[in-house]
């Protein structure tokens, strides 16, 4: 009777432990054992079960086809759209979205414009020294202005974006430059009419 009891034991315990992690189905079939840490949009973070104070991982939604919950429950993903936007099929597509999203949101190039023109308006030789050092630099993350940081995290749309905030902010400087350099020559053209 104890061996039954025994056995039961063992059976109970070896269930348990085969739930006790939850399992990833890639939809090329291979199987990761894991402990789920968040489901976005778009991706799953997790670490692997054999590794629970490593590092963290992350896979796209679109490559897992299931998860399996150390509680029995599950989430199919098979019937997930494409990555962060259904009309966007491939790099390209998501390089020249973060261009127009740039084009759209961002704004940060005030700061880089308004000292060129301050420092141009005093001297249009001075002014060559923030002109030249904030056209070559690339804006700040904090200064993008992204409208979503999701889209962000994609290598191609991030790309895009920060290509075409750089153009934006090069032509801004310049632009204040210009302006300044403009005034100046008016300035001095004026006072030595008189």
């Amino acid at each position: 009777m104890k061996k039954i009891y025994f056995t039961t034991l063992i059976v109970l315990f070896s269930l348990t432990f085969c739930y006790s992690q939850d399992v990833i189905t890639k939809k090329s079939g291979e199987d990761i054992k894991a402990k789920i840490l968040e489901v976005s949009q778009d991706e799953v973070k997790y670490k692997k079960f054999d590794n629970l104070t490593g590092p963290t991982f992350s896979i796209m939604k679109s490559e897992i086809l299931m998860i399996r919950y150390e509680n029995g429950t599950k989430d199919v993903f098979n019937d997930e759209k494409p990555i962060n936007n259904p009309t966007i099929s491939s790099s390209d597509d998501l390089f020249n979205k973060g261009k127009t999203d740039a084009q759209r949101y961002y704004d940060g190039y005030k700061g880089a414009g308004t000292g060129t023109l301050i420092t141009g308006l005093i001297s249009p030789l001075i002014g060559l020294i923030p002109a030249i050092a904030c056209s070559s630099t690339s804006p700040k993350d904090v200064n993008l202005n992204y409208p979503k940081p999701d889209l962000m995290k994609n290598t191609e749309y991030y790309n895009g974006y920060t290509q075409k905030s750089k153009k934006i902010k090069q032509g801004k400087v310049w632009t204040n430059w210009g302006i300044a350099f403009g005034v100046n020559i008016v300035a001095i053209l004026l006072l030595t009419a008189k």
